[in-house]
């Protein structure tokens, strides 16, 4: 018997006062949560493949499950998604990041949710389904050692709205060494650092129809020595790639001589604040604000595009830490920034922290709408005044004169890499300044 599913990835609502789907016309990374949840299905499943941030969803499609991924941005809308199959008398299962932080609320939603990896609960989901015998809540023993992970079916996916240079996300590993207290990161992915095979990792690449790569990771250099194995790998294969890593990993030469020779194309860096009073308060002792200066120069001098990744809020800070970071961005002629509210995510130790101190409102509001909003009270300003500040800083960063005055000409890949990252971004911020409305959600 071949059972039906589909499998949905949801888009998001504008706003709490704004119930309209937010849609794209075409999205910049092949996602890799559909293709692979697919992958792990069994081959007597029929599998449909829905992105709804580019396509519409037909809730009278023919299905026997259908299965929803939720981040906690998407989540009222996997709610209405489930609804709608389940009044048309379809059984719906919940997975995803946001079902780890609330398995009992998605619960009331769906038929089962799945929480953890999906590769030690999805085949079991998936054999209850069909012999009508689901759990409300399926949770793994243990971890995936991330070894003979199958191959993304990306020939279920429409892949035409993903732009003519495509880039594909491919994971080497899951979790990060490192244990920030802000980070909710590390909780979902199950804790510590793993790694994919190597050989594995690299007959993904190998296979992609494209040469542009993104290694969808926490820390792409968690454990230096896997790193530096799977880039003297992928030297061959001639692929441009770009991915997340710690600042301490661009003061290293060696490390940095084998990316750029691997085709570094771009990477991310959080290096969070300049000011490093915040830097200690955050306990990120990996991030040397003497050494930024010298690290910028050598990216540039490599050819190598980057962007860099901001929060605001600590009680460390000051009001004078957002010029103070304009004037730092601009005097280094940074590619790229992300401005980020700091947020108490759930089950970190900076939430408990705020709860304790009752400096948290709105609790479970916290990441359903888009755009940065403040959920504590600051200890320098208000919660309005910081959002503010972050959207300023947003349209200052993107403005064209910004753009003009940091950005080299875009000759090479990298530096086209930038423009397009400039542009996009810009973009966004002012969709977040039409959409915005200080103190409601």
């Amino acid at each position: 018997m071949v059972n039906r599913l589909l499998i949905i990835q949801p888009s998001y609502y504008r706003a709490k006062t704004d119930r309209t789907i937010v849609r794209v016309r075409r999205r910049e990374v092949v996602p890799l949560a559909l293709p692979y949840l697919a992958a792990l299905t069994p081959r007597e499943w029929n599998v449909t493949l829905v992105d709804e941030m580019l396509e519409g969803v037909d809730f009278d499609a023919s299905a026997d499950l259908v299965a929803i991924t939720a981040w906690t941005l998407n989540s009222y809308r996997a709610y209405d998604l489930a609804a709608e199959f389940r009044k048309r008398g379809k059984r719906v299962v919940l997975g995803g990041p946001h079902v780890y932080f609330y398995p009992e609320e998605a619960a009331e939603h769906c038929d089962a949710v799945g929480v953890g990896e999906g590769e030690l609960i999805w085949q079991r989901m998936l054999d209850d389904a069909a012999k009508g015998r689901l759990q409300v809540i399926y949770r793994p023993e243990g971890h995936s050692d991330l070894k003979g992970l199958p191959f993304p079916r990306y020939d279920l996916l429409n892949l035409r709205p993903y732009g003519r240079i495509k880039t594909f996300a491919v994971q080497a590993t899951r979790g990060c060494p490192f244990t920030c207290d802000f980070c909710s990161e590390r909780l979902y992915l199950g804790g510590g650092f793993r790694r994919r095979p190597v050989e594995e990792v690299v007959e993904e690449i190998r296979r992609l129809p494209s040469r542009y790569l993104l290694f969808a990771e926490s820390n792409f250099g968690g454990k230096r020595s896997y790193a530096m194995q799977l880039m003297e790998a992928i030297v061959p294969l001639k692929r441009y790639w770009s991915t997340l890593w710690s600042l301490n990993l661009c003061a290293d030469k060696e490390f940095m001589d084998l990316a750029q020779r691997s085709g570094l194309l771009h990477v991310n860096i959080g290096i969070e604040s300049v000011d490093p009073n915040t830097i200690a308060e955050m306990k990120k002792r990996q991030n040397k604000v003497q050494q930024y200066q010298a690290i910028f120069t050598d990216l540039r001098r490599r050819g190598i595009s980057y962007s860099l990744n901001f929060i605001f809020g600590w009680d460390t800070e000051s009001k004078a830490v957002f010029p103070s970071t304009l004037g730092f961005l601009r005097d280094h002629k940074v590619p790229a920034a992300f401005f980020n509210v700091l947020t108490p995510e759930k089950g970190t130790a900076y939430f408990e922290r705020m709860r304790r101190q009752d400096r948290i409102f709105d609790a479970h509001e916290i990441g359903r709408w888009p755009h940065d909003r403040c959920h504590i009270r600051p200890s320098y300003c208000t919660a309005q005044e910081l959002e503010e500040n972050v959207q300023h800083l947003y349209r200052e960063f993107y403005s064209l004169p910004s753009m003009l005055a940091r950005l080299p000409p875009p000759l090479s890949r990298a530096s086209i890499a930038s423009w397009v990252l400039n542009f996009s971004q810009r973009c966004m911020a002012r969709a977040a300044a039409e959409n915005r409305s200080f103190g409601t959600f």
